[in-house]
């Protein structure tokens, strides 16, 4: 697949997770449209995954550039966050209202790791396909 079309795909996650963040007050309406993101963005990993051998090239770290580390590391670090966001999520729809603080500052950081992760591919992954 293209990387082009693997940036757009990422691009279009981060806007619909930013839609998302502003529609917190429309809890079901929020909770639609970041599970999307999230499995969208988990369904891009697969595509890269099938496409490049990712996890082989990750699994390489030692051989790697730097950045395609730095990359992989905060990839994974979303994702692992994304977990807990659906976690703490799952159980503010259940009422536990005091999660909502914490809830909120794993969303926010959470976001600032999937920009960090759109920004660090541009960096560490070279077009093959151009």
């Amino acid at each position: 697949m293209p990387t082009i079309l693997m940036q757009t795909q990422s691009f279009l996650i981060l806007a619909l997770m930013a839609w998302g963040i502003s529609q917190h007050a429309k809890r079901q309406r929020h909770v639609r449209i970041m599970a999307s993101a999230m499995i969208w963005d988990v369904i891009l990993i697969l595509q890269i995954e099938l496409s490049r051998g990712a996890i082989l090239k990750a699994s390489q770290a030692p051989t790697n550039p730097l950045l395609l580390n730095i990359h992989v590391g905060i990839a994974v670090t979303t994702v692992l966050f994304y977990v807990a966001m659906v976690l703490t999520g799952r159980r503010l729809m259940r009422g536990e209202t005091a999660l909502y603080n914490r809830h909120r500052r794993l969303g926010y950081t959470t976001f600032a790791l999937r920009v960090l992760t759109f920004a660090t591919s541009f960096l560490a992954v070279a077009p093959k396909d151009a």
